[in-house]
């Protein structure tokens, strides 16, 4: 089975990084899902990564009424940049080539993002970690990643979370929420769905951008969603 999506953005959140212990690394996971990724170049896939720093800094909500927005915003970019410098090790142990492109200027962390740069990259088959979220307060790494899906012209996106699609409502916490196959953007919007953030989603929206929603825990589903296998729930207009 051939790519349905050949360049994507995708979309990993800090947390996930950390596997069971929520703070810091679990290698092991973080190899086999740079191991995925692998695969999915060797099949002809481009693949640009934008990652959260949830598994250091968690924004405001770290901040204990302490730290203003802007500076926990800060500190987050930061903290994104920590993750790449991670995962670009971990592809160069497995192989791959990744390179680094920040948002804000980080001498010696990667180069500053310059979106015709980003593409060569991509057509070279390297992969791109995209970090520091959009370098404005206020903007979250989900709206980093469509932003940088439009600027790349990324065929979908792809939204690895800890929960295998989009849900009516939380179902750790809700019995009866039921599981979207796919869903619209305006749905997602009107039911104010914890997809992605509004700003995120509207973008997306405007941009035409399809957004594919899925469980992380088996990273072989980044190829099972780039070949087009019916996983997690595709968000769409």
């Amino acid at each position: 089975m051939g790519l349905q999506y050949r360049r994507v953005l995708i979309k990993i959140s800090g947390e996930a990084l950390s596997g069971e212990k929520g703070t810091g690394y679990d290698f092991d996971f973080v190899t086999s899902v740079c191991e995925s990724v692998k695969e999915c170049l060797q099949e002809g896939a481009q693949i640009g990564i934008v990652i959260g720093g949830g598994n250091f800094w968690r924004g405001v909500k770290d901040g204990a009424g302490k730290i203003e927005r802007v500076s926990a915003d800060r500190m987050g970019m930061l903290a994104t940049a920590m993750n790449c410098l991670a995962v670009k090790d971990v592809f160069r142990q497995c192989g791959v080539t990744a390179r680094i492109m920040t948002a804000i200027d980080i001498q010696g962390v990667g180069e500053r993002h310059d979106v015709n740069q980003a593409k060569g990259y991509l057509d070279d088959g390297k992969v791109v970690l995209f970090g520091c979220g959009t370098g404005n307060p206020f903007f979250s790494t989900d709206t980093a990643a469509v932003l940088r899906a439009a600027e790349i012209r990324a065929d979908a996106i792809l939204l690895a979370k800890n929960i295998d699609g989009v849900y009516s409502a939380d179902p750790r916490k809700d019995s009866t929420a039921v599981k979207f196959d796919e869903i619209s953007y305006q749905e997602v919007l009107s039911k104010r769905l914890q997809v992605m953030d509004s700003t995120a989603t509207s973008l997306a929206m405007d941009n035409n951008l399809p957004v594919l929603v899925f469980a992380l825990k088996d990273p072989k589903n980044i190829g099972r969603v780039l070949r087009g296998e019916r996983v997690g729930t595709l968000v769409h207009g």
